[in-house]
């Protein structure tokens, strides 16, 4: 006849056999994860580059909305050897601005997402502007994310 004391024993030694995870189940549970990992990785890969697209894109509207005030303030766009600074800093060189905010149109120049300067062309005059982001390449015309940004809201 068994005593309860060594049932108890037996019992709790079994638990302890059946509360661990086997090395079978490891390599499953490893395997799944791979398998996992194989099919999102690829499709998260490839996410940094359209994230910079879409702020590429919201750059160039904060800075053409910046460029439409300094029109609204000053009558002309600043021109293209003034460039984007004068929308931080008041420009000295000729055409100078009549009323330019103290306070500047924006806080810095920007940079587009892959660390190059926008693109700004303008001839003054109250003129149409160039305003474009070269995209991931750096250079003017490509394609996919090598396409130059431009600002559509004009």
């Amino acid at each position: 006849m068994v005593t309860s004391s060594k049932r108890h024993k037996r019992e709790r030694r079994q638990a302890r056999r059946r509360s661990g995870l086997t090395l079978v189940e490891m390599i499953v549970v490893l395997a799944i994860i791979a398998v996992v990992a194989v099919l999102i990785v690829p499709n998260v890969i490839g996410r940094p580059d359209e994230a910079r697209v879409t702020v590429a894109k919201t750059d160039l509207k904060t800075i053409a909305t910046a460029l439409r005030v300094y029109r609204l303030d000053n009558g002309d766009y600043p021109n293209t050897a003034q460039g984007l600074s004068a929308l931080v800093e008041r420009p000295t060189a000729p055409p100078e601005p009549r009323s330019w905010s103290a306070e500047g149109y924006l806080p810095e120049v920007p940079q587009d997402p892959w660390g190059r300067d926008y693109v700004y062309r303008s001839p003054g005059l109250s003129g149409p502007y160039d305003l474009l982001s070269l995209g991931k390449d750096g250079e003017e015309g490509g394609e996919g994310l090598d396409a130059d940004l431009t600002d559509k809201s004009r």
